[in-house]
């Protein structure tokens, strides 16, 4: 797919696009979380967006190892102000979540995809965006977030998570939502092993359907920690390395912290690309 739907927006996928994260929560896994300040929420978006994110992401919700679920309620409460004071910002507006209910009052308040860990397969989550013109990635988690870092077990994890994902595909079409609304995520981190990660980075176009957009996202997680032996906050080489390597293996959007760093090596593989 060369082009993705994504609410008022149609973005062409010639080139990976960078999404910015935008954390709502209190308890991120990196240490940026601003649910209790939207003021500077809103200005690190403009920042990313400055920096050439090309899309926002934004989250309420802590999704890490062993986080504790918030109340739709404590979602929207940190969402819809960052939405309503960026509804103009002139780049589409992604949200993160997985609750049907949340999903229909981001939509009705401006947002421009979904972008669910759970692939749509809670009830009524299909439901909820389907009669819109949004965008949705579908990620694959083998779990929950409280216990899928727990014992994540594949036979084939590649296999595995292409089947999961063209399952939830198939479900997503039967509902009536076109291809060109959907992005697929392998879920980086998201119940899988260090060398479960690592197969899908070397893997990464065998995970795909019928050739759908593979989002990748991968921004300073323990994956590269474990590789590293570095924090959090000293995982930027390690970050956008990564992203590039997905970039090389086809990803068609880059879900990062990093924006301005990871715009410069996206420029420098394209001009030795052409």
């Amino acid at each position: 797919m060369s082009l993705l739907r994504c609410g008022k927006f149609t973005l062409s996928l010639e080139r990976p696009l960078i999404m910015g994260i935008v954390n709502l929560t209190p308890d991120s896994f990196s240490g940026d979380g601003l649910a209790t300040d939207a003021e500077r929420a809103v200005a690190h978006a403009r920042a990313q967006i400055a920096a050439g994110a090309d899309m926002l992401d934004l989250g309420a919700e802590s999704t890490r190892p062993g986080a504790i679920p918030a109340t739709a309620e404590e979602e929207l409460e940190r969402l819809l102000p960052v939405l309503a004071a960026l509804k103009d910002c002139g780049v589409p507006l992604s949200v993160d979540t997985y609750k049907p209910e949340v999903m229909r009052a981001v939509l009705a308040a401006g947002a421009d995809m979904i972008n669910d860990i759970a692939a749509l397969s809670y009830p009524g989550a299909l439901e909820a965006v389907a009669d819109s013109d949004c965008g949705l990635c579908l990620m694959h988690m083998q779990g929950e977030p409280r216990t899928m870092q727990q014992q994540p077990s594949y036979g084939d994890v590649v296999a595995e998570v292409r089947d999961f994902l063209a399952r939830r595909v198939a479900a997503a079409r039967a509902a009536g939502i076109a291809d060109e609304r959907l992005v697929l995520d392998p879920g980086f981190g998201f119940g899988k092993t260090l060398e479960h990660n690592l197969a899908l980075l070397r893997h990464l176009p065998e995970t795909t359907v019928d050739g759908l957009p593979v989002l990748a996202g991968m921004s300073r997680k323990t994956m590269l920690g474990a590789l590293t032996g570095k924090p959090v906050a000293e995982r930027l080489a390690a970050s956008v390395t990564a992203h590039l390597l997905a970039a090389q293996r086809g990803a068609r959007i880059l879900r990062v912290h990093d924006v301005a760093a990871t715009r410069d090596a996206l420029t420098v593989w394209q001009a030795v690309a052409a």
